[in-house]
């Protein structure tokens, strides 16, 4: 049944109601948004939104309650709404794993390209659904907004549907937002409408029009932020900036019993079941490659591989499909009206990249976005969201160190690395050889929780062999062992260091190389084994910022500075990555 104007008010009141209730018990949250856009979100669940089929994103995260209080009314098992913003209840801003919430949201501007990887992933399934999104202002002064609706604009992603709680006020006073975010949606290829949010009517009339739409539609919601408060209109609405008895005294206008009835209808009906698509991973058999080769190479080989033998991987470039190798043989560039392929060109737009891809991911895919590791900054807080919503992505980051040569500091990683590192619940591979390059792959692919980054060079360097018996599930292992039988030094390397490290041991009967692929699954392992890994003293060697090292190594030859312009040979000789250079300032370790 689809609900009238009366009994969407009466919906909306009990949305709002239930909402307050949980800020007043965690004394603490949001009221603004809860009182102006409660007839936006009561019409999207209560007449539009297919629980099972359509998807919703909250990007204005900071209206938690006002998402937590509708999914409850609506049927789903979201837990007791006071435990909002209590420590073990429900968090302060929606986190993706809350039966009914489809994005992580809060840090603004994520939400939106979520919701463009979720209708994407949609087009790409071939499910005919809706995307909704309700963002605000703040949302809207975020690059990564329009970044991310520019790519749902080119591709005309016409199940998308982004409504703009337009209130014209932030924490800071007057929304900066651009003078005429309409014209700007227009020129980007969206259906532009505007209304009142809070006339029901209006809003029903836009989203009648809207599910019709033949492109992206963005609705202008012109709105009262906190309206009905003492603060309405103000900066003090956005937060908690009422009063306990205001905020009870709004409580009781708003409560509705005929509105909660009316509620158990939309929470009784029957929920579509619709499957994620599955990653299938055919194992191959890792090809003979050249002596020297790089990383990128190797690993766009393999991957090249695995999507000739069927990988269901969704693979895309920041602009640099043939420098990051991710473009394969096998890829069918997904385009305006032609979603059947694999591969998708995002344009220079890491960010909107990084947020599309957790969108595609919770849409069922599995989606893999490259650009240089230098440019991974630019897209960190959508890896960041990607982990903490144990989103399995996978991240391939090429140029990995200051033997980019020629382009210069700006293109050369030197923090990237260790930072990365440094998020909880990333998978950071950096490997050195065809064995661990197929295994980053294979265990990326294979894993449901972490999101994943795979490090690559750019410069082709020696290969090391890999040893029959090593066990790469630990993290690290010995790619070297002393000609002695007995190390009594340990160097550690990555990547393209490895060669080096090798080289070094060689000069000495009692010095072995462990190569590290994983440092975060190394340090989960138990003392018996990493104690069997690391003997005697422990040098670390790689081209990046050595802070992460000195958890586990008594010395570290790293980069702490920017790098310069040049070609990779001379750089890397210049910067101390030298076989006698090191061996000179090591030598008191290694006996």
């Amino acid at each position: 049944m689809k609900f009238n104007a009366k009994q969407l008010q009466q919906m909306s009141n009990a949305v709002r109601a239930t909402a307050l209730g949980a800020i007043l018990s965690a004394q603490s949250g949001h009221v603004g948004i809860v009182l102006d856009a409660a007839e936006i979100i009561t019409c999207i669940f209560a007449n539009y939104l297919r629980r099972g089929i359509d998807r919703f994103v909250l990007s204005a995260g900071h209206g938690g309650a006002l998402l937590y209080s509708v999914l409850k009314l609506s049927g789903y098992n979201v837990g007791d709404l006071h435990s909002f913003r209590k420590f073990n209840g429900l968090p302060g801003h929606p986190e993706y794993g809350i039966d009914g919430v489809d994005a992580t949201t809060g840090p603004l501007g994520q939400g939106v390209g979520n919701a463009v990887g979720l209708a994407l992933s949609q087009k790409i399934r071939g499910i005919r659904a809706k995307t909704y999104c309700l963002c605000s202002d703040g949302d809207l002064m975020e690059g990564v907004s329009f970044e991310s609706m520019a790519l749902a604009g080119r591709l005309n992603l016409n199940n998308l549907i982004v409504l703009w709680d337009d209130n014209k006020i932030s924490i800071d006073g007057v929304a900066q937002t651009d003078i005429d975010v309409n014209a700007r949606m227009r020129a980007m290829g969206f259906n532009v409408m505007s209304m009142r949010g809070d006339d029901i009517a209006s809003i029903e009339r836009a989203l009648d029009r809207a599910t019709k739409s033949t492109m992206p539609v963005f609705i202008q919601c012109k709105n009262i932020l906190g309206r009905g408060s003492s603060v309405a209109n103000t900066p003090k609405a956005h937060g908690f900036g009422l009063s306990e008895s205001e905020m009870l005294g709004l409580i009781s206008k708003n409560q509705d019993n005929d509105g909660l009835k009316l509620w158990s209808i939309v929470s009784e009906r029957p929920v579509a079941k619709t499957s994620k698509a599955v990653s299938v991973l055919n194992r191959v058999r890792l090809p003979k490659t050249p002596e020297r080769i790089a990383t990128r190479e190797l690993s766009g080989i393999y991957l090249d591989l695995l999507m000739k033998q069927g990988a269901d991987l969704i693979t895309g470039s920041a602009d640099l499909a043939d420098n990051t190798r991710v473009k394969t043989s096998a890829s069918k560039v997904i385009s305006t009206n032609h979603f059947d392929g694999n591969y998708i060109n995002y344009g220079v737009r890491e960010h909107a990249m990084g947020a599309i891809m957790n969108g595609l991911c919770v849409g069922g895919l599995r989606p893999v976005g490259s650009t240089f590791l230098a440019f991974s900054d630019y897209m960190k807080p959508a890896i960041r969201l990607a982990a903490l919503s144990k989103l399995p992505v996978i991240y391939v980051f090429s140029h990995d160190s200051i033997c980019v040569g020629e382009d210069g500091p700006t293109h050369q990683p030197i923090e990237q690395l260790p930072s990365l590192r440094l998020i909880p619940n990333l998978m950071v591979y950096r490997p050195c050889n065809m064995t661990e390059v197929a295994y980053a792959w294979n265990v990326s692919i294979a894993d449901t929780e972490h999101p994943s980054a795979i490090i690559l060079s750019r410069q082709k360097f020696r290969q090391i062999p890999t040893p029959t018996d090593a066990d790469l599930s630990r993290g690290a292992y010995v790619i070297y062992s002393a000609k002695s039988g007995s190390a009594r030094t340990t160097i550690i390397a990555t990547g393209s260091e490895v060669p080096l490290a090798v080289d070094i041991a060689s000069r000495f009967r009692n010095v072995q190389v462990v190569s590290m692929i994983n440092m975060k699954v190394f340090n989960d392992q138990d003392d018996k084994y990493k104690n069997q890994i690391l003997r005697g003293c422990v040098i670390a060697i790689e081209a990046a910022a050595p802070g992460n090292w000195f958890e586990i190594a008594d010395a570290v030859i790293g980069i702490d500075s920017f790098g310069a312009s040049g070609d990779a040979d001379t750089l890397y000789n210049e910067y101390g990555f030298n076989p006698d250079k090191i061996i000179s300032e090591i030598k008191q370790y290694i006996k």
